[in-house]
């Protein structure tokens, strides 16, 4: 027997009186480390100080999974939330993080991690083995009612188990080339010892302060007004080779202004100490005022090669008028996204053409431009029932229903976007009705699919495109998922079950493109804008590295945590004595020299 189990990588252990399995290693792993990438953040950080930022809205709950969990506030936790390996922003190499090395079998489906000793949450207890065993049966359970983690971690993930207290093996659920199986099975831990799991998790944990094993912990919170994160003195990872010269800031207080205009006053007045201005009418126009003149504010703008994630419209085919695929065509040829980038956004902008870019071989797919026509909108508007003018200009079907779309969006900022859409679209005899709700509600009521159409984007998080959560049929008139579209076809779903499951790279893009081709026959979404930079404003004192971002920076040039899946933030630092210059030039009404710069580093040539 024992010749047997050693075959299968498995062992019989007595456990309260009763055989179990237990997972052995099995011989001839070959283990990986990395630590021969550049670093990445600057020898010149300063530690100390306090960072300040603001969020648009108050967080509907602290939990990163089960209901109201994916709003915006999600990724202050989980990027203060280490994971077994991390991927380096500038090579895209696998780099250590809770795991120093690790090891992937010949079924290429499965990974053998090696946790590192040191590793400590952030109430003292010790990192283990069992936190990833119990992550496992906590992301499978009911009782977080998290219908995406239960799938993927059923479907993705079919196996965590624990070969020593600082041993565990993932296992993925069919095989699959390196890069997607590390990212894959890079999972997060739960803390044991923290958590009951009964069926009142969700309600126990709502606003629970759960231990971390990253550099920052919550420490106050102020419900509805600011949350504020503490630097852990004498963090266990801070020495470590990619950690070193980041997270430089002892406190980040997060305050919540829902008024964007609002918040930027309280910038300039020094409350806030940056300020992002990915919108070009902040960029380009309010950016303009005595304390940028002076010095005193600086401007940076940084070119990356991000992968994005989609931006647009999405339609809510539950919706009997937009069950109509005439009506979904006739929509894409409405909507003048074109002038929109040339007028509201300054051409600062790229039209999207695809559901998620920048992926390379599995984005890159030349699908015919549905540009702005209004005699096409009209024919196919016709062609799904509204063919008769209303007295607005506005077509009505022989109901007399008019031919409206309510769109739901969460950014204030978008409003001038959508403003110029609503006009452009008159003219093809579509009104569009703008529904701006508050950021978390507004994110909980597309969840919950109350919607006919939501205007948002995604985070490009990911080494590769992610189908299932948005477009399988199994996330289909479910609240909390993000299928936004409520599509169900059957032919989608077969290429997205065929892109789970397939190993080789080259097949997998493919199919990718295959996907990209099915959204845009059955016209459920409309591409809008994407960028390839990050800018924003800070106070002169705010320091950055010589190159201010990484390739794969986030949205957030000025972003005090980490990152997923690339390990790209928290390089900013404050110069005491720059903060100190900057107050007395203010105070006596002069001027400093200029910091503004545009960094080309990262440039897609």
């Amino acid at each position: 027997m024992n010749n047997k189990m050693k075959w299968i990588g498995a062992l019989f252990l007595l456990v309260n009186g009763q055989w179990v399995w237990a997972a052995t290693l099995p011989q001839g792993l070959v283990w990986e480390t990395n630590d021969k990438d550049p670093q990445f953040a600057s020898a010149k950080a300063l530690p100390g100080g306090t960072f300040n930022m603001f969020v648009d809205s108050f967080p509907l709950t602290f939990r990163t999974v089960g209901p109201d969990s994916n709003g915006a506030f999600r990724s202050f936790i989980l990027d203060n939330q280490l994971r077994l390996i991390s991927f380096h922003p500038n090579t895209g190499n696998p780099i250590p993080s809770l795991a120093t090395q690790w090891a992937i079998a010949p079924d290429n489906q499965t990974v053998y991690f090696k946790l590192d000793p040191r590793a400590k949450w952030s109430d003292g207890k010790p990192v283990t083995a069992d936190d990833y065993t119990f992550g496992y049966e906590m992301m499978r359970s009911k009782h977080i009612k998290g219908p995406w983690f239960n799938n993927y971690y059923t479907t993705e993930v079919v196996a965590v188990e624990k070969i020593d207290a600082h041993t565990i093996l993932v296992k993925a659920g069919n095989p699959k080339a390196k890069l997607d199986l590390l990212n894959t099975t890079e999972l997060w831990p739960q803390p044991k010892h923290y958590y009951t799991l009964d069926e009142n998790w969700v309600k126990k944990y709502n606003w629970a302060v759960v231990p971390t094993t990253g550099p920052y912990v919550m420490t106050e919170v102020k419900k509805g007004k600011s949350v504020t994160f503490s630097k852990q003195k004498a963090w266990w990872a801070q020495s470590d080779r990619y950690n070193q010269h980041r997270f430089n800031v002892d406190t980040i207080k997060v305050q919540v202004i829902r008024d964007r205009n609002i918040a930027f006053r309280h910038f300039l007045k020094g409350e806030f100490d940056s300020f992002e201005m990915l919108l070009p009418n902040w960029w380009h126009e309010k950016a303009n005022t005595q304390e940028y003149k002076q010095g005193l504010v600086k401007k940076v703008m940084a070119m990356t090669d991000t992968k994005q994630g989609a931006q647009g419209l999405h339609l809510n085919i539950a919706n009997p008028k937009l069950a109509d695929i005439n009506v979904r065509l006739g929509i894409q040829h409405a909507l003048n996204i074109d002038k929109m980038i040339k007028t509201v956004l300054y051409g600062d902008y790229q039209r999207s053409t695809t559901f998620d870019s920048g992926f390379g071989a599995f984005t890159d797919v030349a699908l015919p431009e549905r540009t702005y026509d209004i005699n096409k909108a009209r024919d196919y508007f016709a062609k799904g029932g509204f063919d008769q003018a209303g007295p607005d200009g506005i077509l009505q079907n022989g109901k007399g229903e008019r031919l409206s779309l309510a769109i739901t969006y969460a950014t204030s900022e978008h409003t001038k976007r959508l403003t110029a859409l609503k006009e452009e679209a008159k003219k093809a005899g579509l009104d569009l009705e703008l529904n701006l709700v508050d950021g978390a509600t507004g994110f909980k009521v597309m969840l919950e699919k109350k919607h006919e159409a939501a205007w948002l984007g995604w985070g490009g998080g990911g080494l590769y495109p992610q189908y299932w959560e948005f477009f399988h049929s199994d996330n289909a008139n479910k609240s909390q998922t993000n299928n936004f579209f409520n599509v169900a076809d059957k032919a989608l779903d077969a290429l997205i079950d065929a892109y789970g499951s397939e190993f080789d790279t080259d097949k997998r893009a493919t199919l990718s493109q295959q996907i990209q081709q099915r959204i845009y026959d059955l016209a459920i979404f409309v591409p809008g804008a994407q960028l390839n930079y990050v800018r924003a404003s800070a106070w002169r004192y705010v320091m950055l590295p010589e190159v201010p971002a990484t390739r794969n920076s986030p949205d957030l040039l000025y972003w005090p945590m980490d990152g997923y899946p690339y390990s790209s933030g928290g390089l900013l630092w404050l110069d005491p004595k720059v903060e100190e210059e900057t107050s007395k030039a203010r105070d006596a009404g002069e001027s400093l020299p200029s910091q503004d710069m545009v960094d080309k580093t990262y440039a897609r040539s």
